[in-house]
């Protein structure tokens, strides 16, 4: 019996003669993304904005939806609930208000008036504007670094023109899906920082598969024109990534569908990273090393050498 194929095995599209049109509709999309930030910005959520955390304790399985719905009718601004732990434990985020420290106490006495009685209030805490400003470039920090050690790990991996493929590639993915968050006005917060750096792990896979065949090529076709040799590589792990996004696509569906308001923008993040991804590691990442002078015959010396290391 067969094994299902969303792509033939035979399949051979143009994707290296098409590269400049790909540039072209990715340096527009990060040119609006761009655009979008500076011009709308990003809708910070509690964690970068400062905001009041309450860790509260229900006698039975808590009602997340009931709850979301009566605080959200206070006029405190955004009110984010999520479990936390066990189904009886629910952390609530309140958005910072404007005032003093005797408003922000002022909305706690509005929240626990409105949860009424059989809540036990475990934690109370404020997080200013020093600590969410810290946590923001904690983010930014991380996604950089990221960045980085992928650079370093596809230079030493295979070479620097690949690494620097890879990388353009990322930066892509990162760019436009802070584009997509402004667009939108989407809530951006540490769970969209963690998206971010498992989209970059997610494209940077597909790259390395691209390149483990490009470079698997450049043994077996030695003469092969070199565009040729990119094109048919992409073609031959089309199916692989092909059936990886969408698997990948099916599961995030269900969690954005079925997993509630608390993980949404998460899965929106992960779904448009998958998306993203697997377009740029295979129209960014591969093209670009048309005009990064690959030394084909230091690849191939590079790959022996590896073979015959013990």
């Amino acid at each position: 019996m067969r094994g299902l194929r969303l792509i033939p095995a035979d399949i051979n599209l143009s994707f290296i003669p098409k590269r400049v049109m790909f540039f072209i509709f990715s340096g527009l999309l990060v040119a609006a993304s761009a655009g979008m930030f500076l011009s709308k910005g990003l809708n910070y959520g509690i964690d970068f904005k400062g905001g009041i955390l309450i860790e509260v304790r229900t006698t039975q399985a808590a009602d997340i939806g009931d709850m979301r719905k009566t605080l959200g009718g206070l006029g405190l601004g955004e009110v984010a609930l999520q479990e936390f732990g066990q189904p009886t434990d629910v952390l609530i985020r309140v958005q910072r208000q404007d005032g003093d420290e005797r408003a922000q106490q002022v909305a706690v006495e509005k929240v626990k008036a409105a949860l009424g009685s059989g809540i036990d209030y475990r934690r109370t805490e404020f997080v200013g504007p020093k600590v969410s400003e810290e946590l923001l470039w904690d983010g930014v920090m991380a996604v950089s670094l990221a960045i980085l050690a992928i650079l370093v790990y596809i230079w030493f991996r295979f070479e620097w023109q690949f690494g620097l493929g890879a990388v353009v590639a990322l930066s892509h993915d990162v760019a436009t899906t802070i584009g997509i968050f402004a667009l939108l006005g989407l809530e951006f917060n540490l769970s969209t920082v963690a998206a971010v750096l498992t989209i970059a792990g997610y494209s940077i896979n597909d790259t390395v598969v691209v390149y483990d065949r490009v470079r698997e090529n450049f043994r077996k076709y030695k003469k092969l024109e070199f565009g040729q040799l990119l094109n048919d590589s992409v073609n031959q792990t089309l199916s692989r990534t092909v059936m990886t996004s969408v698997t990948t696509l099916l599961a995030l569906m269900a969690l954005y569908f079925l997993g509630g308001a608390v993980i949404r923008d998460f899965s929106f993040a992960m779904i448009w990273g998958v998306i993203i991804g697997t377009y740029s590691s295979i129209c960014l990442a591969v093209p670009m090393l048309m005009y990064l002078d690959v030394d084909r015959g230091g690849a191939l010396v590079g790959e022996a050498a590896a073979e015959e290391a013990p």
